[in-house]
C-alpha cells in the first residue's frame, strides 16, 4: 500500500504539480495528495533532482526569458538558477523567485557561467539570444555557446527549445545526467 502524504500547497505548486503528475488529486481547496515517495510543494522531490539552470538573455530578450520563466515559475522554483546582471534583476522582481546573480553578460557574466559549466556546476543553460543585433562582446557569446556544447549542457536558444527542455521527462528524472564531454588534451 503506497504512502499518501498531504502538503498545504499554493497555485503555482497545484498548477505545477498537476501538469507533472497526473496521479495527484485534488481534495479540498489547497490540500493534495500524493501518493507513493512524491512530496509537495517546495520540499525537495524524491524524484526529481535539484538541478543548476542558468537564465541569460540579450536586451532585446530579456522581456521573452521573463515571460518564459514567468510562465514556467512552479517547475523552476524547485531548481537552482543562476542569472547574469539586468536578466536575473528582472525575473526576481516579476516572479519572486530566488536567484545567484552574476555580472551582466558585457560585465563578465557570460564568462562566469562559463566557468559553472567547466566546472561541472551547471546543469542546463537558457540563452536568449539576438541573432539580429551585434554586441561588442559578441565573442564571449560565441564562446559561451562553444563551451556548453564542449561540456554537453543542454542549451537552449529559444523559448520552443526551452519549453522542449523544460517539458522533457528526462529533465524531471533523478536517472537522467547528461554525458558529461572532456577537453581533449
Amino acid at each position: 500500500m503506497p504512502q499518501v502524504h498531504s502538503k498545504q500547497c499554493g497555485r503555482d505548486e497545484q498548477a505545477f504539480l498537476s501538469h507533472l503528475f497526473p496521479i495527484i488529486a485534488r481534495a479540498g481547496s489547497e490540500t493534495f495528495k500524493t501518493v507513493s515517495a512524491y512530496s509537495a510543494c517546495f520540499e525537495v522531490m524524491f524524484l526529481i533532482p535539484k538541478r543548476n539552470i542558468a537564465l541569460v538573455a540579450h536586451d532585446n530578450k530579456k522581456d521573452d526569458l521573463v515571460e518564459w520563466v514567468s510562465f514556467n515559475k512552479g517547475t523552476l522554483a524547485l531548481h537552482n538558477l543562476f542569472a547574469t546582471g539586468d536578466t536575473g534583476k528582472r525575473i526576481m522582481e516579476k516572479t519572486n523567485l530566488q536567484v545567484s546573480l552574476l555580472k551582466g553578460g558585457s560585465y563578465g557574466g557570460d564568462m562566469e557561467i562559463g566557468a559553472l559549466i567547466a566546472n561541472e556546476k551547471l546543469d542546463y543553460l537558457i540563452f536568449f539570444w539576438d541573432p539580429l543585433q551585434s554586441l561588442p562582446h559578441d565573442v564571449d557569446v560565441k564562446a559561451l555557446l562553444r563551451i556548453a556544447v564542449l561540456y554537453n549542457v543542454p542549451t537552449a536558444c529559444n523559448r520552443a527549445t526551452a519549453d522542449l527542455i523544460i517539458s522533457s521527462p528526462l529533465f524531471h528524472s533523478a536517472q537522467y545526467e547528461p554525458a558529461k564531454e572532456r577537453a581533449k588534451k
